[in-house]
């Protein structure tokens, strides 16, 4: 999951590489949504053992409140820090 700044606008996705994903969406390389409300910030991830797995839980977050979201992401980095340094 990735955010504009804490509690902003919120975008969550999939990729079978979060290292290089997130790269081009910091650097702007990833047009539309995220690029349109620089949202560039990793706050939340998990990893799956199968692409169909994460793209079923990528569905369901997205059709979480926001709030749970939100609550999911202060659970494990109550600060919005960007974990982007920890995955590299």
């Amino acid at each position: 999951m990735l955010a504009s700044r804490p509690r902003g606008t919120l975008y969550i996705g999939v990729t079978s590489n979060l290292v290089q994903r997130v790269w081009q969406h910091q650097c702007g390389a990833a047009d539309g949504f995220t690029c349109k409300y620089r949202i560039r910030t990793l706050v939340w991830y998990e990893a799956h053992e199968s692409m169909e797995s994460a793209i079923m839980r990528e569905k369901a977050m997205k059709a979480w409140k926001r709030r749970w979201k939100i609550e999911l992401v202060e659970t494990i980095n109550p600060d919005w820090h960007d974990l982007y340094p920890c995955i590299l």
